[in-house]
């Protein structure tokens, strides 16, 4: 019964003083921040549904740090001194990623001496350009960009799915916040330079005096869809 306890309390010992060094290691304390960009313009995103991962070389459990992208393709996280690998997963985001000179791949090397801003150029399908947003009255909201194609080899090339005018109520806008929509599928479209789409708020989906837009392209075979920046509009 005594070596059990003595073990018991060897235990107990070992855990406490495990907990303890644990609980004494400086928390991170250095920023990483930036965008994601193509020619130095932010790539919009649905609100955290794009993400990249962060690997610290060296530590025995090989656990990716995800850090979110949010909608304006801006990002934030507070890391530890260190090296990391920085990837994009397959099938993550309306882009592609491009090879980088240093790896020889698509992983980014990062060198986190200090907080440091980082803006990671990528390689979109599409991008919208010329995005206008009006009030018409009687609660109709209409819109116009156009779309350029981006990516055009034939290896790489995605047709447009749908394009769509997505209107919420607060500043969260895509498929799963809007309280209005339209959609207007690709084969429709005769026209990438001059897409227009119209919505009627109706008061029971929102009593506010204006709401929130952007349009958003879903592109074929990519789940994550490129999108305008947001937009306020005063009904």
């Amino acid at each position: 019964m005594k070596q059990i306890l003595f073990y018991l309390t060897g235990i107990m010992m070992i855990t406490t003083v495990s907990s303890c060094a644990f609980d004494n290691y400086d928390a991170p304390d250095t920023y990483l921040t930036g965008r994601i960009v193509y020619n130095g313009e932010p790539i919009n995103v649905a609100y955290d549904n794009v993400i990249f991962e962060l690997w610290e070389p060296g530590w025995q459990t090989k656990i990716p740090i995800n850090v979110p992208v949010t909608q304006d393709g801006s990002y934030s996280t507070i890391l530890f001194k260190s090296t990391y690998k920085l990837v994009f997963q397959s099938g993550q985001g309306p882009f592609r990623m491009l090879q980088n000179d240093q790896t020889g791949s698509d992983t980014l090397i990062v060198d986190l001496k200090g907080s440091q801003t980082l803006d990671i150029e990528v390689l979109p399908y599409y991008m919208i350009r010329n995005a206008q947003f009006s009030s018409t009255g009687d609660r109709k909201v209409t819109a116009s960009c156009s779309v350029e194609k981006i990516i055009t080899d034939i290896l790489y090339a995605k047709d447009v799915e749908y394009v769509s005018l997505y209107v919420s109520k607060t500043q969260f806008v895509d498929k799963s916040t809007r309280v209005v929509d339209q959609e207007i599928t690709g084969s429709t479209i005769t026209d990438l330079n001059n897409v227009n789409l119209s919505v009627t708020v109706p008061s029971s989906a929102s009593a506010q005096d204006y709401v929130y837009a952007r349009i958003g392209v879903k592109i074929s075979g990519i789940e994550d869809m490129i999108f305008s920046p947001v937009q306020k509009i005063e009904l």
